[in-house]
């Protein structure tokens, strides 16, 4: 496996002087700083459009384990497809980190200045020790990894547009909003994934969120309500975190699962209502934010979907969108179990198999 050489896009013409902190409407990225970002960059046909790097995972002296979340997931997700012979002489493309400039886009100051104190980001990853440690290590050793992440989902977005699919190995932090985290969510990568499209590409007007994470995606519901370019799908379990009944007024079609819910009633579910969706408002791109907290065993997804359930799930998403000739963006989002990586890379070598995505050097 190699990591592409990229180009940074750079729009002509000298600097713009919109500055981020004057920025006050989030739902409008000033599109002259949008342009001079560094996390849109020309990817060569050499490389396949899954987004990685290894600075996706974390690693905090041990600190890590005390959540249940793998905090190395994401590289394991590489191991895996490395072991399925996927990614042998493919190159995979690397993000650049998202910077405080381009987080202004969609994030307030004063939540990202509140991400300087290491007792919120305790209670954001909610792992109780972090709020011990200086910031400066919390920054790196912690922010960082989803910093790199959040620029992976929005290159995801270029890429998707440009080739018809992508999938970030990382990302999908759906509990975070412009102004709050929560849920091991720290940066809102959906929602600043759907600014960098819809102020690149003029072409591009309706963009619809897919998300089946075992958990309501507040964050970026809070974030769109009241949009109409926006559609949000989200299959949940009624009875966890985060119980946002606010959040809801943005969901355009929600889908409430009771505990433990399996493999036949859950994937009825998704195949009726990606349908439904779909019919229902004609995306031009889609952002699909597939969490594998649903597999049963999930100490806090409570569903009962098995390892093949999740394969299937993903399937019958990409078969559906890719049908109808639309982009979409996979986010591998929550999944809080070791067995997690070999699942997400089962699904990936599945949607290949299937020519729903095509791993092939071009």
């Amino acid at each position: 496996m190699y990591f592409c050489k990229m180009n940074v896009c750079m729009s002509s013409g000298r600097m713009a002087s919109v500055s981020p902190e004057d920025n006050t409407d989030n739902n409008a990225m000033p599109k002259e700083l949008a342009a001079e970002s560094k996390l849109y960059v020309d990817v060569g046909m050499e490389c396949i459009p899954i987004v990685y790097r290894d600075e996706y995972n974390i690693r905090l002296l041990g600190m890590e384990k005390l959540h249940p979340f793998d905090a190395g997931k994401w590289g394991n997700v590489v191991k895996y497809l490395k072991k399925k012979k996927l990614l042998k002489d493919l190159k995979l493309v690397c993000p650049n980190e998202a910077t405080e400039t381009d987080l202004r886009f969609v994030h307030t100051a004063s939540y990202l200045r509140s991400l300087k104190w290491s007792v919120n980001v305790a209670k954001i990853t909610e792992v109780a020790p972090v709020a011990l440690l200086p910031n400066m290590v919390v920054q790196k050793k912690v922010l960082k990894p989803f910093r790199y992440q959040t620029g992976g989902s929005v290159l995801a977005g270029k890429l998707a547009v440009e080739r018809g699919w992508a999938i970030n190995i990382g990302g999908g932090f759906h509990h975070c909003s412009g102004n709050m985290g929560g849920g091991f969510c720290a940066y809102a990568d959906i929602t600043l994934t759907v600014h960098f499209i819809l102020n690149h590409y003029p072409n591009i007007q309706k963009v619809m969120i897919i998300d089946l994470d075992a958990h309501q995606g507040n964050g970026h519901e809070r974030d769109f309500i009241g949009r109409k370019d926006v559609y949000i799908l989200d299959v949940y379990n009624k009875y966890i975190y985060p119980k946002d009944t606010y959040a809801k007024r943005a969901i355009s079609r929600r889908v409430e699962l009771f505990a433990y819910t399996q493999d036949e009633e859950y994937l009825e579910k998704v195949t009726t209502h990606v349908e439904g969706a779909l019919n229902e408002f004609s995306p031009h791109v889609v952002i699909y934010n597939a969490g594998t907290d649903i597999m049963e065993g999930d100490c806090l997804g409570l569903l009962s979907v098995t390892k093949q359930g999740i394969v299937d799930r993903d399937e019958i998403v990409f078969q559906k969108v890719r049908e109808r000739r639309i982009p979409i963006i996979m986010v591998t989002s929550g999944g809080y179990q070791r067995v997690t990586a070999a699942v997400i890379a089962d699904s990936i070598a599945n949607l290949n198999r299937k020519s729903l995505i095509d791993m092939r050097v071009q």
